[in-house]
C-alpha cells in the first residue's frame, strides 16, 4: 500500500468515526427529552418516549431506501445528504421551541422523525464503512468498537447537559430550554458537511455489483444468520435506548407516583454514567476485538446483561447506594459529589458495560459472508434499528400499567434474544450460496 493510500484510509477512518459521534449525539437527545416532554405538556411515560420513537421509527421508512440510495450513488454523497438531512431535522427541533404551544409538541415530534432519516443513513455509511476499512472478521469488529467509543462519549455528554440545562425547574421544564443542545447539533453537522465536502472517501462496494437493488435484498434475505441478526438489532437498539430512558425517567419522576423524585442534574449524570460505561465497554471491546470472537463478547455480555436487569428488578427501591454524580447546590452552583440513589439504578447502569460491544458484534456476525450483498444487507439491517423506538414504548406503556422497574421485564426477554442469537442464531448455514 502506498503512502498516499494509506493516508487517505486513516482520514477516512477518522471522519467514519467522528460520524458514529454524530449519530449518538442527536439519537441520545431524544431520551431526556422525555423528560421536558413529559413536564411541559404533561404526557404519560410512553407519550414522553414518542420523540425517541419517532427518531427511531425513521429507520423503518429510511432503512431500504438507504441501501438502495449506498449502492447508487456511495458513501460520500450518502453521507452528505445525511448530513445536510440532519441539520434540517435538528432544525425543525428548534423551531418547537418558537412555536404555539398547541403545535410545540408535533413539530418536535416531525423534527425528530426528520433526525431519524439522517441517523439511518449515516449508519448505513458508517457501519460497512468501518468494517470494510478495518479488514472485516474480528479486525472489523475491532475498528467498529473503536468508533463505537466516540459514540459512547457523545452519548455521555447528551444527557448530562440537558440534565444541566433544566436543573432546578424539572417541573417547568421546556423545549427552549435545550436551546444550547440544538445549537450545537446543528454547528456540528454544518462542520462535518465541509470536511465531508473536501476528505476523500473511498468506495469500497462501488465495483462489487451490478446486479438491481433488489435482487440484491432478496439475495441478502436467503441468509439465515442475517435476517436472525437483523432481528437481534431490533431488540439490542431496544435495550440500549430502554435501559437508560426508563431509568431516567423513574429517577426524575416523583415518589408519589412510582418514582425516585432525584433532581435531573443528578439524574443526568446517573444515566450519562451508564454511557460513559458503554464507553469503558467499547475500549475494551476495541483491544480484545482481534483476540476475542464476536460470538463470545455477544454470548458473554447478554447472559450478564439478563443478571443485572433480574437483579435490578428484584431489588427494593428503598435500598440506596451513593453514586459519584455532579450536584446543584442550594446557591446554583454545580459540583462533583456523592448522590444516594436507588440500588437498581446502580444494576441498570452497569447494563452500559454489556451493550456496550454488542451494536458491533451483532453487525460483524450478521453480515459476515454475504460479499455483494453487504450494502443491500446494511439498508435492510437499518430498518430493524427502528427497535429503539418501538421497544421503548412498549416499557413506557408497561411502566404506565404496572411500575418502572416491572417494565424492564421487556428487557429481560430482548436480552434473552441475543443470548440466542449468539449461541446458535448467528452461525452461516448458507456457506453454499455464491456471493462474489
Amino acid at each position: 500500500m502506498t503512502q498516499e493510500k494509506k493516508n487517505g484510509k486513516i482520514i477516512a477512518i477518522i471522519t467514519m468515526i467522528f460520524l458514529f459521534g454524530m449519530i449518538s449525539f442527536v439519537t441520545n437527545l431524544a431520551a431526556p427529552m422525555g423528560i421536558v416532554l413529559k413536564n411541559q405538556f404533561d404526557v404519560s411515560n410512553a407519550l414522553g418516549m414518542l420523540g425517541n420513537f419517532g427518531n427511531f421509527i425513521a429507520y423503518a421508512v429510511m432503512g431500504i431506501p438507504s441501501g438502495i440510495l449506498l449502492q447508487r450513488v456511495g458513501y460520500k454523497k450518502t453521507a452528505l445528504i445525511a448530513v445536510a438531512i440532519g441539520f434540517i431535522g435538528v432544525g425543525i427541533q428548534f423551531l418547537s421551541g418558537h412555536s404555539s404551544p398547541e403545535m410545540a409538541f408535533a413539530v418536535y415530534l416531525i423534527g425528530a422523525f426528520v433526525a431519524g432519516f439522517s441517523m439511518c443513513l449515516l449508519n448505513t455509511v458508517v457501519n460497512p464503512m468501518l468494517n470494510k476499512l478495518g479488514g472485516e472478521g474480528n479486525k472489523g469488529n475491532q475498528l467498529i468498537q473503536v468508533g463505537g467509543s466516540f459514540n459512547s462519549v457523545m452519548a455521555t455528554i447528551t444527557p448530562m447537559f440537558v440534565g444541566i440545562l433544566i436543573a432546578g425547574s424539572i417541573e417547568k421544564a421546556t423545549i427552549s430550554q435545550i436551546f444550547p443542545v440544538m445549537y450545537t447539533a446543528m454547528a456540528v453537522f454544518a462542520f462535518a458537511f465541509f470536511v465531508l465536502l473536501f476528505v476523500h472517501i473511498p468506495e469500497p462496494n462501488a465495483a462489487t455489483s451490478t446486479e438491481p437493488i433488489g435482487k440484491l435484498m432478496k439475495g441478502a434475505l436467503k441468509f439465515r444468520h442475517f435476517i436472525l441478526g437483523a432481528i437481534a438489532i431490533f431488540v439490542y437498539v431496544g435495550i440500549e435506548v430502554g435501559v437508560p430512558g426508563t431509568l431516567n425517567l423513574f429517577l426524575t419522576d416523583s415518589v408519589e407516583k412510582g418514582g425516585a423524585g432525584i433532581a435531573s442534574t443528578i439524574s443526568g449524570f446517573v444515566v450519562g454514567t451508564y454511557w460513559f460505561l458503554m464507553l469503558v465497554g467499547r475500549l475494551a471491546g476495541a483491544s480484545l476485538g482481534a483476540k476475542v470472537s464476536s460470538k463470545a463478547m455477544l454470548t458473554f455480555t447478554s447472559g450478564l446483561g439478563l443478571i443485572l436487569v433480574i437483579l435490578a428488578i428484584f431489588s427494593s427501591t428503598e435500598t440506596l447506594v451513593n453514586l459519584p454524580v455532579l450536584q446543584q447546590s442550594e446557591t446554583g452552583g454545580l459540583s462533583f459529589g456523592f448522590a444516594e440513589v436507588p440500588i437498581n439504578a446502580m444494576y441498570l447502569v452497569l447494563v452500559g458495560l454489556c451493550t456496550s460491544i454488542m451494536w458491533g458484534g451483532i453487525f460483524n456476525l450478521a453480515v459476515e459472508g454475504l460479499g455483494k450483498y453487504l450494502a443491500a444487507a446494511s439498508g435492510l439491517f437499518m430498518v430493524l434499528v427502528c427497535g429503539g423506538g418501538i421497544l421503548p414504548v412498549i416499557q413506557g406503556i408497561v411502566a404506565d400499567i404496572a411500575g418502572f422497574m416491572p417494565s424492564y421485564w421487556v428487557i429481560i426477554a430482548a436480552l434473552a434474544y441475543l443470548l440466542f442469537y449468539g449461541l446458535v442464531g448467528c452461525k452461516n448455514v448458507n456457506k453454499d450460496i455464491p456471493v462474489e
